[in-house]
């Protein structure tokens, strides 16, 4: 438990722990012979300064807010639930083989269907290392992380044998038919005489992410299942002494974030392929862990903190094609990004902590 206020502790801690995030990332890029400010700029103005430069912010954060939500959920509860990359992918084969399989008459119908196999699949592939949990003892750590191994060799040889177009050498599936395409963001702004790019991927499940933002918001401070989840994970023994099961607690959290993460290919795969690829998900499950971290847990903050990671990867590509920066030295600073602002929290927390008493004493 964290001793400062609440503000400084959402606010103040990812806000400092960024700050020093980008000055390592500005003596990287000066050692390497490079300006700093420039290549921020080119970050910023690449992934803002345009209608279509935000499109693609928009859409990477959109696959972050689904998986930094899923991994919310679980760590309420105290449960590490590393699966998410596993999860999302079994999603993927969710929504193709809803998309694939289904006539629907309608892309809202799709979208309906699609949104409920993706949670379905990706439930199911949670629901597992939550039971070995709960029953047998078994490290959700080490399930969670073992059965993304799992998913990809599942998902390999479901698109090589099965799904895999007859003559086709790409493994991926047959292309969803041309009516269940999700409509764009630009579209959608348009109709409220809002300008914005559709030359990019970004679309309706946006808006659905934000909506469950509110709706993950509303469910952990909410409802008893919520109170339960966070009581859980505050205190066991305590929680056990009020008649909450940790068995049903256990799984419940994990089904909920299983489900969520598997939400996310509908935007990746329905949204913008417009079938399931081999490697839909691109790493977003892992980057969820960080944008939980550094949104403190809660959906307000992993909506900001998805907005930022979607920033680093849409100035990331930016910064390949505006600069010579090798695309190497653009993965370490993402990554240096992704280390001091999601897993070195509690390097800022301490020191702060030490000042807010020591003026909390001086009064």
């Amino acid at each position: 438990m964290s001793n400062l206020p609440r503000w400084a502790d959402v606010v103040l801690v990812p806000l400092i722990c960024l700050i020093i995030a980008f000055a390592f990332c500005g003596i990287l890029i000066a050692a390497i012979g490079q300006s700093p400010l420039q290549a921020i700029w080119i970050m910023i103005d690449g992934s803002f300064g345009s209608t279509n430069g935000l499109g693609y912010t928009l859409y990477y954060a959109t696959n972050f807010i689904f998986t930094g939500l899923a991994v919310s959920i679980a760590f309420q509860a105290s449960l590490f639930n590393i699966g998410g990359e596993g999860q999302a992918t079994l999603g993927g084969l969710g929504v193709a083989l809803s998309c694939l399989l289904i006539p629907w008459p309608h892309w809202s119908l799709a979208l309906l269907g699609a949104l409920a196999a993706g949670a379905a699949f990706g439930a199911a592939w949670g629901f597992l290392p939550a039971w070995l949990q709960a029953k047998r003892g078994s490290h959700i750590v080490i399930t969670t992380m073992m059965f993304n191994f799992i998913a990809y060799a599942l998902m390999n040889y479901v698109l090589v044998n099965l799904l895999r177009p007859m003559g086709s050498m790409d493994p991926a599936s047959a292309r969803f038919d041309k009516a269940y395409n999700l409509p764009k963001l630009g579209d959608i702004l348009g109709l409220v005489g809002i300008p914005f790019s559709s030359k990019n991927p970004a679309n309706i499940t946006f808006l659905i992410a934000i909506a469950l933002a509110v709706g993950v918001w509303a469910l952990l401070w909410h409802t008893r299942l919520g109170y339960a989840l966070r009581a859980f994970g505050k205190q066991e023994k305590a929680a056990l002494y009020a008649g909450i099961d940790p068995v049903k607690i256990t799984i419940y959290a994990l089904l909920l974030s299983g489900g969520i993460s598997g939400l996310m290919a509908v935007n990746a795969v329905q949204g913008a392929a417009h079938r399931l690829v081999l490697n839909s998900v691109e790493g977003a499950g892992f980057i969820g862990i960080a944008v939980a971290l550094m949104g403190r847990n809660h959906p307000f903050g992993i909506v900001l903190a998805s907005i930022l990671f979607g920033f680093l990867y849409e100035g990331g590509s930016q910064l390949a094609m505006g600069t010579t920066i090798p695309r190497e030295v653009i993965t370490v600073l993402q990554a240096l990004v992704i280390l001091f602002t999601g897993a070195l929290p509690y390097m800022v927390q301490k020191p702060l902590e030490h000042v807010f008493a020591k003026r909390g004493g001086g009064k």
